[in-house]
């Protein structure tokens, strides 16, 4: 089993007395309101998700990464993990400060103020986005930001609940599950769709070189169109119930809104699974891209920037079902015609779905498309 990256499991969670001073403390600092995405960030910072990351950038480690993907120490890391502040709270919070940090009602997190600084939003968008075309969502969002970040470390009071805690595994406890299963070796394996047959291909290859499979689904904000939690959280289920031994899979969720950085955010992922214990990382065509803003192979591409990443990326091209073939392959296979192909299309797989029919067996196991077929409506819209 790796190490974490950076060595060390971040654990900056508050419990017992010290949770006690903080929430009352929290009550009597100046509060700062964080969006739900936010607030899946400071979960993830608190439990060593992000380790070995303590706390939101200084503008130093933001300039690193933005420009060399990696920390001042020279680790590899590629996402911008910062902080901002309605303009008119910008003047009141000053470094040294304590801050609270809270969604709606709730005390999430105590936030010391190490830095307030300036950047440039449009270099945070080019350089983590490759465009600064609004249309982006991930440009979209650093466009609605102010120019005035603020860095430190936090500490977890409480994390959101939601209705699917119940798959939730911090990296701690993957770690002694891996170890108890006796797994030296495991892929982790992100995803934000419902399997269907070509998801499953992959994992079982995957499967032929390693002990075990980590399934982690992104919980959180996602696109209009996108399925929704519960409906992938269900789908596999009943997948892994029916088609995967016991001692061979795990699932458990991750809260997180997907930035659809392509490259970038693809070895953020591997990073993310290196802590959860994993020591390979599944890597497929289009790795958290969006639309036509990152080339088809450009996030297993910038893998070779990372020989130090500590973490083994298994690439991926494209699968499908082939009728003359008799089941599923892969173009340095399959010496057949594209009209004996039936692709795993996702926009097919919903258009099915919006008309009310299954997809056929050679796309989705009839039995993950009758859970995904009993929702009315399973689409985020």
């Amino acid at each position: 089993m790796p190490r974490p990256h950076g060595g060390k499991l971040v654990n900056r969670v508050l419990e017992g007395k010290e949770k006690e001073r903080a929430l009352a403390e929290a009550e009597e600092l100046e509060k700062l309101q964080v969006s739900r995405d936010l607030a899946s960030d400071l979960e993830s910072i608190a439990r060593g998700v992000y380790s070995p990351i303590e706390g939101f950038l200084t503008s130093q480690e933001l300039e690193n990464i933005l420009h060399r993907k990696r920390l001042s120490s020279d680790l590899p890391w590629t996402m911008p993990i910062i902080l901002n502040a309605p303009e008119r709270q910008v003047k009141t919070i000053k470094e040294g400060d304590a801050l609270a940090l809270f969604f709606e009602a709730q005390p999430l997190a105590l936030m010391q103020i190490e830095e307030k600084y300036v950047f440039n939003r449009e270099d945070i968008a080019k350089r983590t986005y490759g465009t600064v075309d609004s249309a982006h969502p991930g440009v979209a969002k650093i466009g609605q930001l102010g120019s005035t970040f603020f860095a430190g470390k936090i500490s977890l009071i409480d994390a959101l609940k939601s209705p699917y805690d119940r798959y939730k595994l911090s990296p701690m406890e993957t770690r002694i599950l891996f170890r108890e299963k006796g797994w030296r070796t495991v892929v982790g394996f992100q995803t934000r769709n419902p399997p269907h047959l070509g998801h499953e291909y992959v994992q079982k290859t995957a499967l032929t070189f390693v002990d075990g499979v980590f399934i982690n689904p992104v919980i959180g904000r996602k696109k209009r169109g996108d399925f929704k939690d519960g409906v992938i959280l269900e789908a596999y289920d009943t997948l892994i119930k029916n088609y995967y031994l016991k001692d061979r899979a795990v699932m458990s969720i991750l809260p997180y809104e997907m930035k659809y950085a392509g490259p970038r955010e693809a070895v953020h992922h591997a990073i993310i699974r290196k802590n959860f214990g994993c020591t390979h990382f599944i890597v497929g065509r289009d790795h958290a891209g969006v639309g036509n803003y990152y080339r088809p192979y450009a996030a297993q591409k910038i893998f070779e920037e990372f020989p130090d990443l500590g973490i083994s990326p298994l690439f991926f091209k494209s699968f499908f079902h082939c009728r003359r073939c008799g089941g599923i392959t892969h173009e340095k296979a399959c010496p057949h015609s594209e009209k004996e192909h039936i692709t795993f299309s996702g926009t097919k797989i919903r258009a099915i779905f919006e008309s009310e029919e299954l997809p056929p067996k050679e796309l989705m196991r009839p039995e993950v498309a009758q859970i995904i077929a009993k929702h009315s409506n399973p689409f985020v819209e």
